[in-house]
């Protein structure tokens, strides 16, 4: 598929410095790209590639003014935004990467469930009783749909993802590759002879709108009650999210995180990658945890940003991990100390 300089620049209300005839097929790094690409220019880091670029079109910002002449056949878009921009085209790309409609002869689909104008279910897609599928979803293939699942509108689901009975996801939701949403909460009871008794999930997930998850990612199904990803949650790959915990709208988790059951995250928080976060804690709005640290306590400061494992004020860790550098060599200097001490007092005896 082939845009012009013009229909590129019309999509981003930018302006043609140029050919704006000049043709694009494909999307390119500056440093890497070949003619008939279309790259950026927004990191001024990567200003001195834009004098040696092959790419045919590159998007900027409208301040960028060039200090030595470009090559001949780049056309530039200016915009207020180059990197905004940019992530605009991308997700258009994406949109039409996306654009298919039909439900494949190979999905299996129940008779019970209900679906939307124009989605798409690729082969080897099950939807079971009761479920219903909203207006322009995508179901690649390998997809699992439970019973009694209800799924919002332009929704993107990638393959092999598992969506278990009772589960609610709202619209414009992203789940990517392997996700499992619904499976049973660690719940176990021990009994008089130190064995665990499972306790029955009856539970269930709700994921509300803008939500993207990350490949491979479990949220689990509530104990009782529902485990909630709030509006624009962003969660990574590989993060562990289990029984009745809530996580605030447009809090971003990197990943390989775990949080532990019962633990309620509020908006606007930052979790690096790693963190390992106990149950039955709050965490206020607006937090920062640094990667690899471990919550063990509630945190109840608006904003806080906190290090470590346990984890403490970012300040104090930071003053803290000064002085840990340093301990062996004040541990030469006690000594050295003390020996001078023992040397003193073999004198005054």
């Amino acid at each position: 598929m082939e845009f012009s300089a013009k229909q590129i620049a019309d999509l981003l209300e930018g302006k043609v410095h140029g050919d704006d005839t000049a043709v694009v097929n494909t999307l390119s790094k500056i440093e890497e790209a070949k003619a008939k690409s279309l790259t950026f220019l927004a990191n001024p880091k990567y200003t001195e590639f834009i004098y040696s670029t092959g790419a045919t079109v590159v998007i900027v910002n409208e301040t960028f003014e060039a200090e030595k002449p470009l090559p001949e056949a780049c056309t530039l878009i200016k915009v207020a935004d180059a990197y905004q921009s940019f992530a605009k085209l991308l997700n258009y790309y994406n949109e039409v990467v996306h654009n298919q409609v039909g439900v494949s002869e190979q999905a299996f689909i129940s008779q019970a469930a209900t679906l939307g104008e124009n989605i798409y279910a690729a082969p080897g897609v099950l939807v079971g009783d009761g479920s219903s599928i909203g207006n322009k979803t995508k179901i690649y293939g390998g997809v699992v749909i439970g019973r009694n699942v209800t799924i919002g509108e332009n929704c993107l689901i990638q393959p092999g993802v598992n969506i278990l009975d009772n589960c609610v996801i709202g619209n414009n939701v992203t789940l990517h590759a392997g996700v499992v949403i619904g499976s049973d909460g660690f719940g176990f009871a021990p009994n008089s002879e130190n064995q665990y008794n499972k306790v029955a999930q009856i539970g269930n997930v709700i994921i509300e709108d803008h939500v993207e998850i990350g490949a491979n990612t479990a949220i689990d199904r509530a104990t009782l009650g529902s485990t909630i990803i709030r509006k624009g949650v962003k969660l990574d790959n590989l993060i562990q999210v289990a029984h009745n915990v809530e996580i605030g709208e447009n809090t971003v988790i990197a990943a390989q995180t775990g949080i532990a059951g019962s633990t309620k995250i509020g908006k606007n928080c930052m979790i690096g990658g790693q963190v390992g976060i106990v149950g039955h804690i709050t965490i206020a709005d607006e937090v920062k945890i640094a990667a690899q640290s471990g919550i063990q306590n509630s945190i109840e400061e608006k904003g806080m940003i906190v290090q470590g494992s346990p984890a403490f004020a970012v300040g104090d860790y930071k003053r803290s991990y000064v002085m840990f550098r340093g301990l062996p060599k004040l541990s030469i200097t006690v000594k050295k100390l003390q020996d001078q001490i023992n040397q003193l007092a073999q004198k005054l005896d």
